[in-house]
């Protein structure tokens, strides 16, 4: 038996799908922990591309439960519409294959209009989200004031709740945001309207978790977004609005500490980060943009242009660290094929200093420049190795420089986006 937390170790979108995937073939239970539909993981089985933003990526394995735990905030629209989606392609036959915790947050139509609307009342000053609601729902769970899915389903207490919280809200975007107010019996009839399609799915984490963990399962927990995203261990305040560290798997679900037993780090064989916020080392010339178009940078949730650069092993070390990982993957190492030399960042120079770690101070870390050790590329495509040995030395020699200076051991290299493009060194379930 083991418990593996997976959890993005860059600013998201670092290939988690893929890996959880891969790792689901081991696992008996496949939890979502926190975030919402902010995230967006891309599979790639066969030849089909699936793209999920709620629904745990264990989903496409027939047999594996997927919880989706209190910690998560839920858009009922988009959970719906990927389960109709999910349906059509032959997957989920057995509803009785995803769970709900039913203290999961509900995001409403004031929390994705409050959302949009603040984004573009602060202008150049921006935080970047992706305008889904995430924020406005996290701030009305930390304010007792949100709505959850066992209150959706109790026709009486979401009609109060809904009641009590929506003259707050209209008069918010009315008065200060400039924006329409929202019709109650609206916002009533269409969520009712959810309520008696989820209310099949619903279960608690927390006594399932601990129930299988009891009954010796392997359970595999997802994480959404990046660490370096954290509320607040990122680079704050452009973060999200939950804790992806792997701590949150503990708290967004319900089962204790002592029961993880790994913890791997997803990584980028270089850097991209959505949204705004500082980058140590951004590539804002034809190199950041011939890393964008081989690899695909654009968002899975927002299709915006992610920002690229060069490998961060000053971000990852911080990583390593608030995570406690056991094992780094690394991801998209086939997106360097063709270049001459390969950049990485060992260390960032701060008004003449040197520094090893990582600013928790935003106002010193957004003045940081990047240290670079510069390496050979391997030109030659790595597409179809199997095992290291297959690799050419260079390349090699980068995940062997990669590894020493983070000081964490890679235990997964993916050369592809297809399941067998993928070389396992361990896994953390045997």
């Amino acid at each position: 038996m083991a418990n593996v937390v997976i959890v993005g170790a860059q600013w998201g979108d670092e290939g988690k799908g893929k890996v959880v995937d891969i790792y689901t073939e081991h696992a008996d239970e496949v939890v979502r922990y926190q975030g919402g539909n902010n995230a967006g993981h891309t599979l790639v089985v066969g030849n089909e591309k699936t793209v999920l933003h709620l629904i745990p990526s264990g989903i496409l394995h027939a047999g594996k439960r997927c919880i989706i735990g209190n910690g998560v905030v839920l858009d009922p629209k988009v959970f719906l519409t990927e389960i109709e989606n999910l349906k059509k392609k032959g997957y989920m036959k057995d509803d009785r294959q995803l769970v709900l915790d039913g203290n999961v947050h509900v995001i409403m139509p004031y929390h994705k209009a409050i959302d949009i609307a603040r984004e573009k009342k602060s202008g150049d000053k921006k935080i970047g989200t992706t305008g889904r609601g995430i924020g406005p729902t996290y701030e009305d769970k930390i304010g007792r004031r949100g709505i959850r899915l066992n209150d959706l389903v109790k026709p009486e207490v979401f009609a109060r709740k809904l009641r009590e919280v929506l003259p707050e809200k209209n008069f918010l975007l009315e008065k200060f945001l400039g924006e329409p107010v929202l019709s109650e019996a609206a916002i009533l009839e269409e969520y009712s309207g959810y309520a008696r399609q989820l209310e099949k799915y619903l279960g608690c984490s927390s006594s399932l978790l601990n129930k299988a963990i009891a009954d010796k399962r392997n359970i595999l927990f997802e994480g959404a977004q990046g660490s370096l995203l954290d509320v607040d261990h990122g680079t704050y305040p452009y973060v999200t609005s939950s804790s992806t560290i792997a701590a949150g798997a503990c708290t967004g679900s319900g089962i204790g500490p002592r029961f993880i037993d790994a913890v791997i780090g997803i990584s980028k064989a270089y850097c991209t980060r959505v949204g705004e916020g500082p980058f140590p080392t951004e590539l804002n010339d034809a190199m950041g943009e011939k890393l964008r178009q081989i690899g695909q940078e654009f968002g899975a949730t927002t299709g915006r242009p992610r920002r690229t650069g060069w490998f961060d092993a000053v971000a990852l070390r911080e990583a390593v660290r608030t995570n406690g990982m056991t094992g780094v993957a690394i991801t998209k190492l086939d997106v360097l094929n063709d270049l001459d030399a390969i950049k990485v960042c060992t260390a960032y120079s701060y008004r003449g200093q040197m520094l090893d770690e990582f600013p928790r101070d935003f106002e010193v870390l957004k003045e940081c420049k990047p240290v670079y050790e510069e390496l050979d590329g391997w030109r030659s495509d790595i597409c179809g190795a199997k095992t290291l040995a297959d690799l050419p030395a260079a390349a090699r020699t980068y995940l062997q420089k990669l590894e020493a200076i983070t000081g964490c051991p890679i235990v997964l290299v993916s050369v592809g986006p297809r399941r067998d493009q993928t070389i396992q060194l361990m896994n953390p379930f045997a």
